[in-house]
């Protein structure tokens, strides 16, 4: 199931870092953390579903591109992101 327009809007709120923004690194890293989430918890009860799972790595594989360019562009920015989604590196 995609995200819901109201759990989007309210990631998008938290992260955005001007009035309109809706595109930048750190919303863009955090809508697709959320979708990660959604997407493990699915496979705890659907294990054998290997077409979801290719769709999980691409996703992983996109945000790990993202996290890579914000930490190159501005490491305090990266360093900020990690720990409000409580990713490890």
């Amino acid at each position: 199931m995609a995200q819901s327009a109201v759990k989007k809007n309210e990631i998008i709120e938290k992260f955005k870092t001007h009035p309109t923004d809706t595109g930048s690194s750190e919303v863009q890293i955090a809508l697709l953390t959320d979708r990660i989430e959604y997407l493990t918890e699915h496979f705890k009860v659907h294990q054998k579903d290997h077409h979801s799972r290719r769709g999980l790595l691409k996703l992983v594989g996109q945000r790990r591109s993202l996290l890579d360019y914000l930490k190159k562009k501005d490491l305090e920015k990266y360093r900020k992101i990690l720990k409000e989604l409580n990713l490890r590196k």
